[in-house]
């Protein structure tokens, strides 16, 4: 059983093979810095060989009855489970979230390979007959052929169950681009996945860099492209991707707000923010990364999530104990405190530094809480992406909705109140995909979509669940007429 990738190994046409790329990027533990091994940045040629394998396996895969297709998902979920503490120590290794986040993330994409078994029905059409006299109409679903996915580090294992499942059960054929950062959980998923006797080309992998990216872009056998990642290169993605014809949804940035009202819960509220900001180090698009305490509930409030998140115990996330890791790499961190001290620039007062004060080994940022942050300020607009809880403060909802209109991303917005008509006005007004009503993480499950508005998503279906079905198959419309007299012929 292999543990790690080797470096420049690609998954085509069911096997591991050589990569044709020259140069290699180091997989670094954000716990030691220590590098773990290399991954290749591979680029036309490689995804070249996975397409040109995944088109010949196509013809075959779609006429699969989905019933037959499906049973590959139930032994993949098989897999997943039988080496469920295996693959989650890989995600800590690489990515650094502790051993109960990996295991929750690893179970969120177990969960969508369970709905993806649903793809008999999940898939059906609809008829009607007599649309004219002796005239009947039907829509079916088809797969489109070669698609991709472009996933990033954050979530190495759910995100690409976010559209591998749902892909091949509608009888696509699938290939995977993980980020560079974190190739070691997808290595050994799809080494396991090389027992479940799918046929070859159905599922490949590419390692690779933005080379890759760009060749999956502009591959002309490619027909879907399914992005997570930055708003920049989310934009890049789609504008190019659809230039060249394809179908391509793209997840991008957040900035993902929580309002506090004076009659939350604040045991609760201060406590669901907190595990919300700092959990996966505040590394995943759904993280709230500023809360607008409104009215009288301000100063308790703050004083509430600075205990809260002092309280956190950080370290490496194999560890026993440990709540929270290290960001991703050395760059990541010294952005994240650059903006910190930024913050404190503008005005801020840090209730709580997080800042490292020592040059041990890993790349740790410890939970930080800026309270008096202005609407106007950069840490209130840009997506940060560490443990950086910034606090604002506001004298009415309609304030705080204000704020949350003026924000470029529409990912995820959070209220805490007891009052279910403030609770309703928020959920029908935040101008958000994803709503929270006493909820610090607004993920939806696996038979919904992964919803975002404006900046934060690109496209028309969102990933996951019917969604997810609907954007990997064409709709194709069939009228017929079969009139008697040619039934007498014959």
């Amino acid at each position: 059983m292999r543990t790690t990738v080797e470096p420049g190994s690609n998954y085509v046409n069911g096997a591991w093979t050589r990569t044709q790329a020259t140069e290699y990027v180091d997989v670094v533990n954000p716990a030691t810095g220590e590098i773990l091994t290399q991954s290749p940045l591979g680029g036309a040629v490689d995804v070249a060989s996975a397409v040109e394998a995944a088109k010949a396996a196509f013809p075959g895969w779609r006429r699969t009855p989905p019933q037959e297709r499906i049973q590959y998902l139930f032994r993949m979920k098989a897999l997943l489970v039988e080496h469920f503490n295996e693959i989650a120590r890989t995600i800590s290794l690489e990515n650094g979230k502790t051993l109960a986040e990996a295991r929750a993330e690893l179970q969120r994409g177990v969960e969508n390979v369970e709905v993806a078994c649903g793809i008999p029905t999940l898939m059906q059409g609809y008829n009607s007959e007599d649309v004219a006299r002796g005239i009947d109409e039907i829509m079916i679903r088809q797969p489109l052929g070669v698609v991709a996915a472009i996933t990033p580090f954050n979530f190495p294992a759910m995100i690409p169950f976010w559209f591998l499942p749902y892909a091949i059960a509608c009888g696509n054929t699938f290939i995977l681009k993980p980020s560079e950062r974190v190739p070691l959980t997808m290595g050994l998923v799809f080494d396991l996945f090389s027992q479940l006797g799918l046929p070859p080309g159905v599922l490949g992998m590419v390692n690779g860099g933005r080379a890759a990216v760009d060749a999956l872009l502009a591959h002309p056998d490619v027909r879907a492209i399914s992005f997570v990642g930055s708003t920049p290169v989310a934009r890049h993605v789609y504008a190019r991707g659809s230039a060249n014809g394809k179908r391509v949804q793209c997840q991008g940035g957040a900035k993902n707000y929580a309002v506090i009202m004076p009659d939350a819960d604040l045991d609760t509220a201060s406590k669901i923010v907190s595990d919300s900001a700092f959990g996966c180090a505040g590394q995943r698009c759904l993280a709230i990364s500023a809360a607008i305490a409104v009215g009288s509930v301000h100063r308790e409030f703050r004083d509430a999530v600075a205990a809260a998140a002092s309280s956190i115990k950080v370290g490496s996330g194999l560890d026993d104990g440990v709540e929270m890791g290290p960001v991703i790499s050395c760059e990541s961190k010294a952005r994240i405190e650059a903006l910190i001290g930024k913050g404190a620039a503008e005005g801020a007062q840090v209730l709580l530094d997080g800042r490292s004060r020592g040059s041990g080994p890993g790349f740790f940022v410890n939970p930080t809480v800026l309270d008096s942050v202005q609407p106007s300020s950069e840490l209130s607009r840009i997506e940060i992406f560490g443990p950086v809880l910034s606090v604002l403060h506001t004298e009415s909802l309609d304030r705080a909705l204000e704020i949350l209109g003026t924000s470029a991303y529409g990912n995820a917005a959070s209220i805490f109140t007891s009052n279910g008509a403030t609770a309703r006005k928020f959920r029908y007004e935040a101008p958000a995909g994803n709503i929270g009503v006493n909820i610090g993480i607004a993920a939806p499950m696996a038979y919904f979509p992964f919803s975002g508005w404006k900046d934060s998503f690109m496209g028309v279906m969102h990933g996951q669940g019917r969604d997810g079905v609907e954007f990997y198959t064409d709709q194709k419309v069939v009228i017929e007429r079969w009139p008697k007299e040619w039934s007498r012929k014959f």
